[in-house]
């Protein structure tokens, strides 16, 4: 190869590699924000149950419980509150 053939394929490997840098996406970290409850304990009696969730970085607790509706069917109910 002659010296003006290396220089134009240096030349465009270069501009090539710029616009590649500029047009390509950029790394995003993604933050992990779900709560992370651990499991206290459960309870049940008769047809209702209850668990219980700490959550230790903002001391929260959770306690759900399920509830029997009038058609029989159940729905879950879930309370936090702040801990002291």
């Amino acid at each position: 190869m002659n010296l003006p053939s290396v220089r134009l394929s240096i030349v465009v490997t270069c501009i090539g590699l710029a616009l590649a840098l500029v047009f390509a996406p950029s790394a995003r970290s993604q933050l992990d924000l779900s709560p992370s409850y651990v499991p206290i304990g459960v309870s049940s009696s008769g047809n209702s149950s209850t668990a219980w969730f700490h959550q230790p970085s903002s001391r929260t607790a959770l306690a759900c419980q399920t509830v029997s509706t009038a058609s029989g069917l159940s729905s879950i109910q879930c309370v936090t509150a702040k801990l002291p």
